[in-house]
């Protein structure tokens, strides 16, 4: 049935079916509000229906019915103005019971008692039966379509990539298939279709796209599922500039904030306006400009509170906290109204992420509070407040160490300041491109040197940067044409100009020590395409997933799909994973080993 639809029908015979969302018996009249995907209708079951009456006087929530009779007007004092057919009701002339339901374990209500994660999801086919969970799989029906439109009308095509793939190095672990037919080799479920679409590159195709699905083997959180994700994933031909990408995309993305969610674009942090382009409305911010000011390379633009760099200013201060390579502050407005337990927590917080402790000044009725004030010279002071446009009623907080640390430090304390104090607006979306990023980046795990995003990426600079390369820092200091898209702090898409070219993806992998033989080992079927005329080609990915969780306003991302594993990465509704049958261990050539308690 369909709410909008009933009024349609006053005065005729409807046949409706659906869900029993609750009885009521009024002793000579029933009443059961009958729900489906589209909403409730009233029913009304009187005596005069006496095999209808008897049914409706043994039905449950959740017992599934068809019933037929003839709508009507409801009267004045009876009208509900909170549902849409809340002026009309079905007067029930015949019943049918089309299934029983055992009490529920989960509410299938919005209202009412919340029912923990697990069994939620454990229950899911329940749980999607609340009306808001309806209202999200039909609003990710349209949000998909909203994608496709706008991508064939951007002249790309559609192409689908294999699921068994090779390995690739996309920075998580793989889903490994074993082979039945080649004992001892494995397929990998694709990380991303990186290679092939580089491949459609060379093939010809202009511009492709595919919702695509990807699998990583990394630890879920509240704005990453565990296992398999999609990603809006396309390439264009002939280009060699990020620019020509993401002036392609980026209105796609501004018209699912403002058309599609009804928010608006807008951003708060002054210091960002300063990278928006001409006549643009989203700023490219290079990647160390964003670490130096905001802390992190995805941030949250919605407010300000850009970290100040007074190295310079305090260079001859006798404070030994401050006598540091690097002294940045964060000024919080109305930052003194935090308690002292709150101070502490935040304190605490820091020192979590390597501080020694949280040094801070308070601004009140003109003075300054600080248990760190008494080692400062006064000219300290005063230079410290007009660098950080401190006011009465704030307070600002300092990070002294070495620059990475520092930043990392005031980095999280502005995401933790701003949830404190509510400044993440939900109704406003603050769009960025982080570009610029470092090609190689140090892996302190293995002590050495690796690619900072993936090998795919073309150096800025071309091969002419790798072969000026010697040392460690000069390889440090090489840029890629990477390029992030950032929206309200979440990293929503990733991408780049693309190396198409044998010598230099040779000289890449050269100067981390592997040899021509192990990246054809890796990627000979792309070098080999690549030796064929290949086009300069750019993409990037989106991830619909978390883009889609931000526009809806869900806390995290497992509320937004309709059959998600629980943050373990386990599928609670169908038990996986689970063990096999030793038949289909010994097929593909496998043998569990027992691990030693």
């Amino acid at each position: 049935m369909l709410s909008q639809e009933l009024e349609n029908y006053l005065g005729k015979k409807v046949t409706v079916s659906g869900w029993v969302n609750s009885r009521r018996d009024h002793g000579g009249l029933i009443f059961i509000d009958l729900r489906d995907h589209s909403g409730i209708i009233q029913l009304v079951v009187t005596p005069d229906t006496k095999d209808a009456f008897e049914l409706a006087e043994t039905l449950r929530d959740e017992f599934v019915i068809t019933a037929t009779g003839v709508m009507r007007e409801r009267a004045p004092e009876l009208k509900n103005p909170n549902i849409p057919t809340g002026e009309i009701e079905l007067v029930v002339e015949t019943l049918e019971l089309l299934n029983r339901s055992e009490p529920l374990p989960v509410n299938t209500h919005d209202d009412g008692p919340e029912t923990g994660e697990d069994l939620r999801l454990k229950y899911r086919y329940l749980d999607l039966r609340r009306p808001s969970m309806q209202h999200l799989m039909y609003r990710r029906s349209e949000y998909y379509q909203v994608l496709r439109k706008y991508m064939v009308e951007h002249d790309f095509i559609e192409v689908t990539t294999p699921i068994l793939a090779n390995s690739s190095p996309e920075g998580a672990r793989d889903f490994l298939v074993p082979s039945r037919l080649h004992q001892g080799k494995f397929y990998a479920l694709p990380q991303a279709p990186q290679q092939f679409k580089q491949l459609l590159m060379v093939g010809g195709v202009p511009r492709y796209f595919q919702i695509a699905p990807c699998f990583r083997d990394e630890d879920p959180r509240a704005d990453r599922l565990y296992g398999d994700f999609y990603q809006l994933d396309c390439e264009m031909a002939f280009v060699d500039d990020g620019e020509d990408v993401r002036c392609t995309v980026e209105p796609l993305i501004k018209s699912l904030v403002t058309k599609f969610a009804g928010k608006k674009l807008e951003i708060r942090s002054t210091y960002a306006k300063s990278f928006i382009p001409k006549d643009g409305t989203v700023p490219r911010i290079p990647y160390q400009v964003a670490m130096d000011v905001y802390g992190v390379d995805k941030p949250d633009l919605r407010y300000g509170m850009e970290m100040v760099d007074l190295t310079e200013a305090l260079s001859g201060t006798d404070f030994k906290v401050f006598q540091s390579p690097c002294v940045k502050a964060l000024c919080v407005k109305n930052g003194a109204s935090l308690s002292r337990s709150q101070i502490d927590g935040f304190t605490e917080q820091a020192k979590k992420l390597g501080a020694g402790g949280l040094a801070y000044i308070i601004y009140e009725n003109g003075a300054e509070k600080s248990p760190i004030a008494k080692f400062l010279k006064e000219e300290e002071l005063a230079k410290i407040k007009e660098l950080t446009g401190a006011e009465d009623g704030d307070a600002v907080f300092f990070g002294a160490d070495e620059k990475e640390k520092v930043n990392k430090i005031l980095g999280q304390l502005r995401i933790a300041f701003a949830e404190h104090f509510g400044l993440t607006d939900n109704k406003i979306v603050a769009l960025c491109w982080i570009t610029d990023f470092p090609f190689y980046e140090w892996n302190d795990g293995e002590e050495k040197l690796d690619f900072g995003h993936n090998p795919f990426s073309m150096p800025k600079g071309g091969l002419k940067a790798l072969e000026e390369a010697k040392t460690d820092a000069e390889k440090l200091a090489i840029v890629a044409d990477q390029y992030d898209m950032v929206m309200n702090g979440l990293e929503i898409c990733s991408g780049a100009v693309r190396n198409y070219s044998p010598e230099i993806m040779y000289k890449a992998f050269g100067l981390l020590g592997y040899d021509e033989k192990y990246v054809e080992e890796r990627f000979g079927g792309m070098l080999s395409a690549f030796k064929f005329g290949a086009p300069p080609h750019a993409g990037c990915a989106f991830g619909i997933d978390r883009i889609f969780m931000e526009l809806m306003d869900a806390k995290n991302i497992r509320d937004i799909i309709a059959f998600p594993k629980n943050g373990s990465g386990i599928d609670l509704m169908m038990g996986s994973p689970s063990v096999v049958d030793e038949d289909q261990l010994t097929d593909a050539h496998i043998a569990v080993v027992e691990e030693d308690e």
